[in-house]
């Protein structure tokens, strides 16, 4: 923007010193509105020299000079016009920054799909205060500076761009464990344009699974915290190295399709495969992973997504567990339907997983490792402010959402399981937007395990994009 703001100027300053204008004209000339306030004083001018040209009819040679006058005025006037609108239409300035999903991304991670050459910078943030209720145990409430993130792309050409997103977490980095802060790469990837059907992306990418892990803005989910579901059985923010394919086989039907490096299963625990995540440091590559996803939107009903996606690869990453080498070949599999409608938006996902090996496993981890796991969860809100205000761009929205799941559905041989892991998770909340780019939040989780107590929480927050 500063460049174009730059170009904007030097090429009406151009323009106006070519044909001669006035120095006063010439001052801290910023937008396109300085631009056309210059223009609305010259056409002042015009309409003052042709009234004192009617009032001096009588004397001819004045009067020659005078239009003379006023038809040079009128051709810098409107050369200086075609200038504006040139500069305006070349460097396409937007009035406001539209924010559209693309290729499956967040809409502000998504800003260079749709900008000209050159670089594009967008980003978000998300703070909370959460607040544990009837808790048993040694956990505190908290207020966290949870994420602030940017994303950097440019676009090399119409076919070649680079996207990426830098997080920093929990407002700080370099004193102690993770929970302290830590500054990632959450992706960063080059797209290289063919065609509509197949295109090519390389570098870290997130994988394609389930509704959060690739749009993971705060403005796009309801509540403070991403569903549990989508954090420990889809494991977010998941993201390898790998490449693979993206496109649409035909305009309601997408697809994506990676080959990644694969999960480590050193890192496997009680609570899921997350800790088994390369994210591009180091990574792991003995075994390969393959992920793809599909999603369609029936045109017959508007608003409906209805999609699914896999994710198989050995773990093991030629590793022993337990005085033995495991392929530790792991599955994950996800469904997922999505519908919005005016003021309505409902969600629903459900997700499987099966590990190999997972008795070496739990031995070589010193944890338990299910052999399977499992969970879903639904959720359903509406927007009421439109029922109150017609025309209002503001949003409110009551919402309700339920989680199930299960990280330990069947325990391995020789191990038993172990029903703490077993919860469910009734959630509500409100969701407030003043403008589209801002959210406030607040939300109750409450939590049931089926063995063991968990406390339930209140939580407060905001969130950003730009």
């Amino acid at each position: 923007m500063k460049k174009n703001k730059f170009l904007l100027r030097s090429g009406v300053l151009t323009a106006l010193v070519a044909l001669n204008a006035p120095v006063n004209a010439l001052e801290k000339p910023q937008t396109m509105e300085d631009m056309w306030k210059i223009i609305q004083a010259q056409q002042k001018q015009i309409d003052e020299m042709k009234a004192g040209m009617q009032a001096a009819a009588p004397a001819p040679t004045p009067a020659k000079a005078a239009s003379s006058d006023v038809k040079s005025l009128e051709r810098k006037t409107d050369v200086l016009s075609q200038e504006v609108e040139k500069l305006r239409t070349n460097l396409s300035i937007p009035e406001d920054a539209k924010y559209k999903s693309a290729y499956g991304l967040g809409p502000a991670a998504s800003k260079i799909y749709s900008a000209g050459k050159g670089l594009s910078i967008g980003g978000y943030g998300e703070g909370n205060y959460s607040a544990k209720v009837g808790d048993k145990g040694d956990s505190n409430d908290s207020a966290d500076m949870e994420r602030m993130v940017l994303y950097a792309g440019y676009k090399f050409t119409d076919r070649i761009l680079f996207n990426s997103e830098l997080e920093f977490e929990h407002a700080s980095t370099g004193e102690g464990p993770e929970e302290k802060g830590e500054v990632s790469v959450e992706f960063a990837s080059l797209d290289f344009f063919i065609n509509q059907k197949a295109n090519v992306r390389a570098g870290l990418v997130l994988m394609p699974m389930g509704l959060v892990n690739r749009i993971h803005e705060p403005l796009f989910y309801f509540g403070n915290h991403r569903p549990e579901v989508e954090q420990r059985i889809i494991p977010s923010t998941w993201r390898e190295m790998g490449a693979g394919l993206f496109g649409a086989i035909t305009p309601n039907l997408t697809y994506t399709a990676y080959v990644v490096n694969g999960l480590n299963a050193t890192g496997f625990a009680s609570d899921g495969i997350r800790e088994g995540r390369g994210g591009g440091s180091n990574a792991r590559a003995e075994n390969f992973g393959y992920v793809a996803r599909m999603d369609y939107d029936p045109s017959a009903l508007p608003g409906v997504t209805v999609g699914g996606s896999a994710y198989v690869g050995n773990s093991g990453q030629n590793q022993s567990f337990a005085g033995q080498k495991a392929d530790v070949f792991t599955q994950l599999y996800e469904a997922h339907v999505q519908w919005k409608y005016r003021g309505l938006e409902f969600r629903t996902l459900g997700s499987w997983g099966h590990i190999n090996n997972a008795d070496l496993v739990s031995a070589n981890n010193n944890t338990l490792v299910g052999s399977e796991n499992y969970g879903f969860y639904s959720e359903l809100g509406y927007d009421v402010l439109p029922l109150l205000w017609r025309d209002t761009a503001q949003y409110l929205a009551p919402f309700f959402r339920y989680e199930k799941l299960n990280t330990v559905a069947k325990a391995p041989t020789g191990f038993a399981n172990d029903p703490t892991k077993d919860w469910q998770i009734f959630q509500v909340g409100l969701q407030y937007k003043p403008i589209p780019n801002v959210v406030i939040k607040a939300d109750y989780r409450n939590y049931a395990a089926k063995q063991g107590p968990l406390p339930d929480d209140f939580n407060l927050g905001f969130g950003f994009i730009f």
